[in-house]
């Protein structure tokens, strides 16, 4: 610039604003949370829906445990679920939000009696009511700090009111779910083999169980006939197990019809052999080498076929039978049966079958009503009961998990016997307790179920007469699945699914509220006591003093009152499996809170796929028992949470990622924003390197975000331009957000939040700062208060309530910094607005599609100067003046009508349909478009810096027309 040119630049309309580059966001955060907690901003939303005006929207919370700090699984979770709800109340919904925690149960009391070991305290010497008030200050100190971590998330709700599931009238609530099992027959006490944790002394449902390999003990055992005809007599069948500890309760031998068998001679062995030349044994003949070879035959013949006909009625001996010191214990009939769970895979073909310890075995004697031939020869701490001859005291497992002496007490019996012929050890997925992380056993012992088939004696018959009719109905006519295969899977479960053990052998939780006849057997009509006025006074009793009056003195004549003769009743002690617990829920917080919902249903279930087997599965079994059907309409779904590499996190492999850390390195909407980035119905990654890249997309949005805002400083209504009256470029974009508006929506209305995200983001990042804000900073910052300024500016204020209302639900404090940043106020916050309505009439296909066209040329333009700047031939793009070649008469028509060389930020633009020169720049995606290069002619602009003829014959120096103008 020369000496005496003036200085331009403060007559340029340059963006003006406070609105930091540095977000600062893990200092400046807690700070928006004190302000939304001094406006009330939940209670604000609610009061606007207070008019009916809203169409009401429950996400019911899936309640966490309460007895930790949160892990990222908890942040993934509770984050989608806080933008379900949020973006459902700026989409005009009244959507509320009452958190929730699950507080009783073995976790919680497992670590009173860690507590009460490390002090050499015995549990069962405290008063089991002061042992449950430490199990409840134990849980509510959990809550108080969980709030806080979730809330530091940024996410919404009632706070000051949760639900918890120990709370007095939450108790009453689900002790009267379950006397409604009660009352509507499908309660019943049964013996049958259950998931049993020797360490914890409970049983414990599928939702409990974890695998793990593990290595067990294998033996292979022949068992010798009865009574058998011909070559048989002296054959003996060999059956396979890894549970050596359950022969002693063995009560017969499976085979299957569709497997091939065969009689098998021993012809030779090596030294060590428990088995001899002659001796005739029976095996599925594609198992017979493998078997034989373990028991170290060397060489065998296979004498012929083995019909199954032939084991039809067969009766075979125990290996024990008849062994000395037993007492004729074992001296019973084994009778072979058939069973479709016996497979020629592994083993030996035959399945040694004890119906104490195994589902399979146990239904194979449930189909054939021989549940009298039960054995119950393992107590609570898997040790082998007073009874049972040899092994009286032997545990299968000790206190810690570990294996006890029963496996190698009864191989050891079994060889002095003679009853095996080979043993080993293999490593295979076992089920394990997900508390203590020990093995566990199937055990018999009584215990209390809920009849998934029997007819349900409610009279609500709409989706079925038995829970699980009335369940798989709903999943299929009631429910839609976020994803579908949520819907396969919780079906598939349902439809093969046991009975429901409800009752646990713990203190801590809501007992079973029953009474049992004494001296009469569980299968009488009177072995429990029904009546509508005991359970009154329970629920009554519960409400009032919660389910620690059950363990009051005097409890059960309290309770039964004139209903009959309290003596000739015993109280039931054991609690409930904390499933029911949770799946009671909907009862106590959707049916009965002011801010539930009137028919005691949610829109939403929101939990990871693990729920599938836990609160989604125990919800819908409780419900479809109570209310005969679903208590929700929507389910989603979403995937675990793995390190950068896919693996498991693990505090042993040192790659946990823990929420508390992530926010104060980054803050919440970082993390929040991983959330949005992430798809969640499948398992998602995190670590350093991704949040590195999260955090560099948050910062080209926030400055996407800051130029509007310094572009908006002095935006009045009086600049406000109508749509119909707006250049072409400003009515393109209008059209892309009319049809954002509409994806936006619909991808928060399928909580597809990804979707929501990409399609927002790469708007913002690539229509807006690369394009749009690119070619008109030039009009905002040089023409003045022309109207083309204005119509840009009216569209920038139009994208800022936009942008800012559609990534509120994700960017909560990013965006309520922004929103207040130009609408200051006491009681202003973008969470207190909706997403505005968007015209219809903005969409408009045929600009869209030539406006198409403009920007496939323009992206010749940019990459053939790009070209020019790499070579250092020109510096900017208005150093340059290209001459295009458009083959298309139709593209050439369009570019003509849009002041393309502004479009391409040049100083001049030639335009032509001749034909292109070898030496034209293409692009080879962009068919028939040619850029050949020419410099700008004439003087350089010192206001706008375009470079043109007419530079210097004005009236203010060394400036072009325009800006000429634009000073006036």
């Amino acid at each position: 610039m020369c000496a005496d040119t003036p200085e331009y630049k403060d007559t340029l309309n340059l963006p003006k604003t406070d609105f930091p580059m540095r977000a600062g966001l893990p200092k400046r955060e807690p700070g928006w949370l004190d302000r939304w907690n001094q406006i009330d901003v939940y209670g604000k939303l609610r009061q606007k829906a207070a008019d009916g005006s809203r169409q009401p929207f429950t996400l019911h919370d899936g309640p966490p445990y309460a007895n930790g700090h949160l892990h990222i699984g908890h942040a993934l979770n509770k984050t989608i679920k806080d933008m379900i709800v949020r973006s459902h109340q700026m989409m005009g919904f009244d959507a509320r939000y009452v958190p929730g925690w699950d507080c009783h149960g073995l976790p919680i009391e497992w670590k009173i009696e860690e507590q009460y070991r490390k002090k050499g305290k015995n549990k069962d010497e405290v008063d089991v009511v002061d042992f449950r008030q430490e199990c409840r200050a134990f849980a509510d100190s959990w809550v108080d700090i969980q709030r806080d971590e979730f809330k530091r998330l940024g996410i919404t709700g009632n706070w000051d009111k949760p639900y918890l599931t120990m709370d007095f009238h939450a108790e009453a609530v689900i002790a009267e779910e379950f006397m409604k099992f009660l009352m509507n027959g499908t309660l019943y006490q049964g013996s049958k083999p259950v998931m049993w944790s020797p360490v914890e002394k409970t049983a414990l449902a599928e939702a409990e169980i974890e695998y793990h390999d593990h290595k067990s003990h294998t033996i292979w055992v022949p068992f010798s006939f009865a009574a058998a005809s011909g070559d048989l007599a002296e054959a003996r069948v060999v059956i396979w197990t890894t549970t050596p500890w359950t022969i002693p309760s063995n009560k017969a031998v499976a085979y299957n019809d569709k497997v091939a068998y065969g009689l098998y001679r021993v012809d030779a062995t090596e030294e060590e052999s428990w088995t001899k030349p002659g001796d005739l044994y029976i095996f599925a003949d594609t198992l017979a080498e493998d078997a034989l070879g373990k028991s170290r035959v060397t060489e065998f013949t296979r004498v012929r076929d083995v019909a199954t006909s032939e084991f039809d009625g067969a009766i075979l001996k125990h290996p024990f039978n008849g062994i000395d010191g037993a007492e004729g214990y074992w001296d019973y009939e084994v009778p072979m049966i058939d069973g479709d769970h016996v497979t020629d895979d592994a083993g030996t073909g035959f399945v040694h079958t004890a119906p104490s310890h195994g589902a399979d075995d146990y239904e194979c004697f449930v189909k054939r009503n021989w549940l009298d031939r039960m054995t119950h020869n393992v107590g609570e701490e898997s040790e082998f009961l007073p009874h049972v001859p040899f092994f009286a005291g032997l545990r299968v497992l000790d206190h810690k998990g570990k294996e006890g002496k029963a496996n190698n007490a009864v191989i050891a019996k079994l060889v002095e016997a003679g009853g095996i012929i080979a043993r080993g050890r293999v490593t295979h997925s076992y089920p394990h307790s997900w508390r203590s992380k020990a093995p566990i056993i199937f055990r018999n012992t009584p215990q209390w179920f809920a009849s998934v088939d029997r007819e349900v004696g409610d009279g609500q018959d709409e989706m079925g007469k038995t829970i699980r009719e009335r369940a798989l109905n709903s999943i299929d006519q009631l429910v839609k699945w976020w994803p579908q295969t949520g819907r396969n899977r919780l079906y598939s479960m349902i439809e093969s699914r046991p009975d429901w053990v409800l009752s646990r052998q713990r203190a801590w939780g809501v007992p079973l509220t029953c009474f049992i006849k004494k001296d009469t057997l569980p299968t009488a009509p009177d072995f429990l006591l029904r009546d509508p006025a005991v359970n009154a006074r329970i629920v009554e009793a519960f409400d009032a003093e919660g389910a620690d009056a059950w363990y009051a003195e005097g409890a059960k004549e309290r309770f039964i009152g004139d209903a009959a003769n309290a003596d000739e009743y015993e109280q039931v002690f054991d609690v409930l499996d904390v499933w029911f617990d949770s799946g009671s829920t909907h009862s106590f917080v959707l049916r009965d809170r002011e801010d539930g919902t009137e028919d005691g249903i949610a829109d939403v279930y929101m939990e990871g796929t693990d729920q599938h087997r836990g609160w989604f599965h125990s919800s819908l079994l409780q419900a479809c028992g109570t209310k005969g059907r679903a208590p929700y309409r929507n389910v989603v779904t979403h995937g675990f949470t793995l390190d950068e590499k896919g693996n498991k996190m693990s505090k042993s492999l040192g790659n946990t990622i823990v929420p508390e850390k992530v926010v104060q390195q980054y803050g919440a909407d970082i993390l929040r924003l991983w959330v949005a980035q992430t798809d969640y119905t499948a398992d998602q990654r995190i670590g350093p390197e991704i949040l590195k890249g999260t955090a560099d997309s948050y910062r080209r949005l926030r400055n996407t975000m800051r130029f509007m805002l310094g572009s908006l400083a002095d935006f009045t209504e009086a600049d406000r331009v109508d749509p119909a009256d707006m250049p072409e470029l400003e009515q393109w974009v209008l059209h892309r957000l009319a049809e954002l508006d509409h994806q936006v929506r619909k991808g928060y209305q399928s909580f597809d939040f990804n979707g929501v995200w990409q399609a927002v983001f790469n708007f913002a990042t690539v229509d807006l700062s690369s394009f749009y804000f690119d070619i008109r900073k030039d009009v905002l910052y040089c023409d003045g208060n022309t109207d083309r300024a204005k119509a840009a500016r009216t569209v920038l204020d139009i994208l800022f309530h936009r942008l800012t209302t559609w990534l509120a639900p994700v960017l909560v404090f990013t965006m309520e910094e922004v929103w207040l940043e130009r609408f200051p106020g006491d009681e202003s916050s973008v969470h207190l607005v909706d997403i505005p309505e968007t015209p219809a009439d903005w969409l408009n296909e045929p600009l869209a599609a030539k406006w198409a066209q403009v920007r496939q040329a323009r992206r010749v333009v940019t990459a053939a100067l790009e070209v020019q700047r790499t070579d250092k031939v020109i510096g900017a793009s208005l150093e340059a003046a290209p001459v295009v070649h458009v083959r298309e008469d139709d593209m050439r028509e369009a570019l003509k009508s849009v002041s393309f060389d502004d479009i391409c930020i040049t100083s001049g633009i030639s335009l032509t349909g001749d034909p292109m020169p070898a030496e034209a720049f293409r692009l080879p995606e962009v068919e028939g478009v040619g850029v050949v290069f020419e410099k700008a002619e004439g003087e350089k602009c010192q206001r706008c810096w375009k470079i043109l003829p007419d530079v210097g014959q004005h009236a203010h120096p060394a400036t072009c027309s325009r800006c000429n103008d634009a000073l006036g």
